[in-house]
């Protein structure tokens, strides 16, 4: 048995990690011999520290969930914590490459470093019905998109693709808070904040999700979505092609060099540069989680 601390996690919240972390929780004390519940004797063998840890009780292994880098925030105080956790842990594990070469390149290397993708329930994901709406089962294919929205997530451009690629029976679904840009066309819904149920609810009805956010890491609602069954059509920059599922559609863009960027001021981009994605990594959480579980029991050593 190792007991695991999850450390700087809100399991009130729903967010990229602190979601992934309570899927992580789950299938590792079902799949591997870990505990993780807290009791009154509880000691910790292992301190899995996601991004940053300001205590420590046992051997860290963080888990990245990328760095600052945009120009326009004080990035360099706000990757101090990360930095400091960074060099004191006993192993790292980055989302995808893209993490690991980007964290490198600021922080530079060390030992016992791994790349372990997010992944997704997928038991859970099955057992969830397709979203039925006599507005939207009237046209023929539902495209979606999904984002807490901000500059970089692109949605503009995610809606641009929809509207010079799809047909005119077809319809996008934009979920998540804070859309940036509203659009009044009869093919085009908001739905605004969803739980994650209902989200995965709307992907199953989605034949494509589309996510060209620039310079995004691992995004747990590609993950999801194609776990859906969803085509997924994202852009080459970042992490997400990792995650997007082999004969996704990329939008390839130019390569970056790591330095500071302006990340609220993202490229335009060009759609006619498109490329299959020729990557299948593994999205089941159960096998994530037996990746975790074999980096704790090197730690642990």
């Amino acid at each position: 048995m190792i007991n695991v601390l999850f450390d700087n996690v809100n399991f009130k919240s729903n967010s990229g990690p602190n979601g992934f972390a309570k899927k992580l929780i789950k299938a590792l004390e079902k799949d591997c011999n870990i505990q993780t519940e807290i009791s009154k004797n509880f000691i910790p063998d292992i301190q899995l520290s996601f991004i940053t840890s300001h205590y420590q009780y046992a051997p860290i292994v963080q888990r990245l969930d990328g760095i600052y880098f945009n120009i326009e925030q004080d990035f360099k105080s706000l990757n101090n914590s990360i930095r400091e956790t960074y060099n004191s842990a006993a192993a790292a594990i980055f989302q995808s490459d893209f993490n690991k070469t980007l964290v490198e390149n600021w922080f530079g290397k060390k030992e016992f470093t791994y790349v372990i993708r997010n992944g997704t329930d997928l038991d859970k994901i099955s057992s969830i019905k397709e979203l039925s709406h006599p507005e939207i089962n009237k046209f023929e294919n539902v495209w979606s998109t999904a984002s807490s929205w901000r500059p970089h997530k692109r949605l503009g451009e995610n809606i641009k693709y929809f509207m010079e690629n799809a047909s005119k029976n077809d319809c996008l679904i934009i979920a998540g808070e804070n859309p940036d840009v509203i659009i009044s066309d009869p093919r085009i819904f908001y739905a605004g904040n969803l739980s994650w149920p209902d989200l995965i609810s709307l992907f199953k009805k989605s034949k494509y999700f589309i996510h060209l956010a620039w310079l995004d890491h691992c995004p747990n609602v590609v993950i999801d979505a194609r776990a859906s069954g969803c085509h997924i059509i994202c852009s080459s920059s970042g992490g997400t092609k990792e995650i997007a599922g082999r004969n996704s559609t990329i939008i390839v863009e130019e390569e970056w060099d790591y330095s500071p960027i302006r990340l609220y001021n993202p490229l335009k981009m060009d759609f006619s540069k498109k490329e299959k994605c020729d990557i299948n990594s593994v999205i089941d959480i159960r096998k994530v989680a037996k990746e975790y579980y074999d980096i704790f029991k090197i730690v642990e050593i």
